[in-house]
């Protein structure tokens, strides 16, 4: 006799723990809603007393509520997003401090930064996409907008749009960045150290054409006229492209080499030293971007410092923007440069 049992009955699903609102802060608080609402989102034009604000705030903690941020958009007319496509080049130490100086001051003015990755969209397309997000702001790397697209951002609600490159952007609020200053002040230091027969490298990385092409031309413009070469040097950034350029160092007859960045002089100086150049008796070496490693190396490397914007300066930039949005768009020069001698130049 064959005995078939029963199937086992379906495990109750464990109950789900309801969302905590506004409302349930206000009771635990004993306040109105109208003060959670006051308290969370930092409205500095109601004056609530600092204790029954710490009594809001550690209730919210207590029930692990947090404000919804589309509701506290269709409230506000806009949000409080700031989007920042990822920019489609690598970046570096320097780069990357500016970006977490710049989310820390636009946090400290209440607004959300949300980078977006940017793989596969392009001018319009890209701002399509940004567009749907409904961001306040937009913050553009590099020269990959356009007018079409900055229409279709403030179409979409966007306050401001700002862009970071070396050219403004019509309708677009301007960071303007021209590397050709890090060029030029790198070619005028190495001519007044008495070199003439100057390499620079021109990295082969995708992306970073925006960058190197401007700094090659600052080289030239600052040499023109006065007999001294430039010699173009492309290298990948990895160890055996460099060793294979120091390999044929002595038969370019070059006495100095601006090397783009740091990084890159950190690359190509111990590719040159494995090969008996001496630096900078035979070769002075220039970086830029005046990173810590520079200093860790030997000798010393000479560096173009970099004076970018600070990240309040930029942050108060797009707060004004967000604020008055049909003010006429600003354009600022932002990128300065000068170098700082050490013992490779």
């Amino acid at each position: 006799m064959v005995q078939i049992s029963n199937p086992p009955a379906p495990a109750t699903p464990a109950p789900t723990r309801s969302v905590p609102t506004s409302a349930d802060v206000a009771r635990l608080a004993g306040v109105s809603r109208a003060t959670v609402s006051y308290v969370l989102n930092n409205a500095g034009a109601v004056r609530i007393s600092e204790p029954t604000r710490r009594r809001v705030r550690e209730a919210a903690r207590e029930l692990g509520y947090v404000p919804h941020a589309a509701a506290r958009s269709l409230r506000a007319g806009h949000s409080r997003m700031v989007l920042m496509p990822a920019p489609a080049f690598p970046v570096g130490p320097l780069y990357s401090q500016f970006i977490n100086d710049l989310q820390a001051a636009l946090g400290r003015l209440d607004y959300t930064v949300v980078q977006y990755g940017t793989v596969g969209l392009h001018d319009d397309e890209a701002a399509r996409a940004w567009a749907e997000l409904r961001p306040v702001a937009v913050l553009v790397p590099g020269s990959g907008l356009g007018p079409r697209g900055v229409e279709v951002l403030k179409r979409s609600g966007a306050r401001a749009v700002v862009t970071l490159g070396p050219e403004p952007v019509e309708g677009a609020h301007a960071l303007l960045m021209d590397h050709d200053v890090v060029g030029h002040s790198a070619g005028a230091h190495l001519f007044d150290r008495g070199r003439r027969r100057i390499g620079v490298v021109v990295p082969r990385e995708p992306g970073l054409e925006a960058f190197s092409a401007p700094r090659l031309a600052g080289v030239r413009a600052a040499l023109s006229g006065t007999g001294a070469t430039v010699t173009e040097l492309p290298l990948a950034h990895d160890e055996g492209a460099a060793a294979r350029l120091a390999g044929r160092w002595r038969a370019l007859g070059l006495d100095a080499v601006f090397t783009y960045n740091d990084e890159y002089a950190m690359l190509l100086m111990r590719a040159l030293q494995d090969e008996g150049v001496r630096i900078p008796e035979e070769t002075a070496v220039l970086g830029a971007d005046n990173l810590m490693l520079g200093r860790l190396l030997r000798p010393r490397l000479s560096t173009v410092h970099l004076d970018l914007p600070t990240g309040r300066e930029l942050a108060d930039l797009v707060d004004r923007a967000v604020r008055d949005p049909a003010a006429a768009p600003e354009a600022h020069k932002v990128l300065g440069a000068s170098v700082v001698r050490r013992e490779s130049s």
